[in-house]
């Protein structure tokens, strides 16, 4: 019986010894609200040369499934210590509308990530779906935080900002972090511009015959302490609308921040030159966004913003005339109250001019519900909500 019990200590010893080495977290958030916004149309099935959205238009108020601050999302993270130094990671993790409770886009269950992977003191490296290697670089210096509601934030990165298929490395040594990126297919399956031209379709990639159809690759590198940051990124992909015939989608960008007192200041430039298969362009434009957040006191943060997009050319098909239409801008405005770490509530409002909320539209796949209507010049949004996270 003595001996019985040593044997049950030491394999209970041995169990704990495993458990410590390994754990799997869950985790998420929820953020939702009531959203009013004027002057919105539906999202268009077919494009008009305005490039705005159909009827019906008008006044919408409605609870918000985007989310305001964030997107709704959960997911498991997990790491396993394989011994010296090397550990296993993985990261699955969805996206969902907390109105409905439906996953984002009706898409599948892991559709913001799923990646397994390998880390070390040198970094990580990991394969599958993930964030590009221009979101990495970026994000730190976004002037509302990648606040879904209102900030351009697709139009900035691209709609292939997490693609699928990926092998990404991320290095992380004290204030600089560098990170590079190659999709065999980024699985993007939303249409821009017309069908008879379109620029990017299916996005499936990974086609017998054609390996260059929607692959994606890029890289960055960005340094933040605690006063100051900077980061610089590229990021290209080569969607296909038709087998064997990928187009071109070339994003570069740049920014900085830098924190005095209670305050912070951010702001950056993004070129982009996306070409359809046969060489013509489809759009040339500049991203330019400055903007301010300030700390009232440990519960109440404010911030402010301006986004502004320099759309140079623009052609609806491969065989269209380029026009030059009206250069979108839009002004943010966030006020953030914690409860607590885990639980906040917020206004966020945003000024539009010369294009729809969030630069909705068809760059962006209408990801947001914000279609300008005909012949509009300015669109206002107000959101008031609610944000728990776990």
């Amino acid at each position: 019986m003595k001996k019985s019990l040593i044997a049950l200590a030491a394999l209970s010893a041995v169990a704990g010894s495993a458990n410590a080495q390994t754990s799997v977290t869950l985790y998420g958030v929820i953020d939702t609200g009531i959203e009013y916004v004027n002057r919105v149309a539906t999202a268009p099935t077919t494009l008009s040369p305005s490039l705005t959205g159909v009827a019906p238009v008008g006044k919408r108020f409605d609870m918000n499934g985007n989310g305001g601050l964030s997107a709704s999302r959960w997911g498991l993270r997990g790491v396993e210590d394989l011994g010296g130094g090397l550990k296993a990671i993985f990261t699955l993790e969805s996206q969902f509308t907390p109105d409905t409770g439906a996953f984002a886009g009706n898409t599948g269950i892991f559709n913001r990530q799923a990646y397994v992977g390998l880390s070390n003191q040198y970094g990580k490296i990991a394969f599958g779906k993930q964030y590009s290697s221009l979101a990495e670089g970026m994000l730190n210096f976004s002037p509302t935080r990648a606040a879904p509601a209102y900030e351009p934030g697709v139009w900035w990165l691209g709609i292939n900002y997490r693609p699928a298929n990926t092998i990404k490395y991320k290095g992380e040594f004290g204030a600089l972090s560098a990170a590079a990126h190659y999709s065999f297919g980024a699985g993007v399956g939303l249409t821009s511009l017309s069908t008879g031209g379109a620029l990017y379709n299916g996005g499936a990639g990974e086609t017998p015959g054609a390996h260059r159809d929607d692959t994606a690759w890029g890289a960055s590198v960005s340094y933040l302490n605690d006063q100051f940051g900077l980061g610089i990124g590229y990021d290209q992909w080569n969607p296909a609308a038709t087998v064997g015939n990928p187009g071109k989608v070339r994003k570069a960008g740049i920014a900085g921040s830098y924190s005095f007192g209670p305050a912070k200041l951010m702001a950056g430039y993004r070129w982009g030159d996306q070409t359809y298969a046969n060489g013509r362009t489809a759009m040339r434009d500049d991203y330019w966004f400055a903007g301010v957040s300030y700390r009232v006191n440990a519960a109440l943060d404010l911030q402010l913003a301006y986004f502004y997009s320099n759309i140079k050319q623009l052609a609806l098909s491969n065989s269209s005339a380029p026009i030059n239409p009206a250069n979108p801008q839009q002004v943010s405005f966030v006020a953030d109250y914690a409860f607590s770490k885990r639980t906040d509530v917020y206004l966020t409002t945003a000024w539009a001019h010369n294009g729809s909320l969030a630069n909705d539209g068809p760059f962006t796949g209408y990801l947001f519900n914000y279609a300008q209507a005909p012949g509009q010049k300015n669109m206002v949004g107000a959101l008031v909500g609610i944000r728990h996270v776990f």
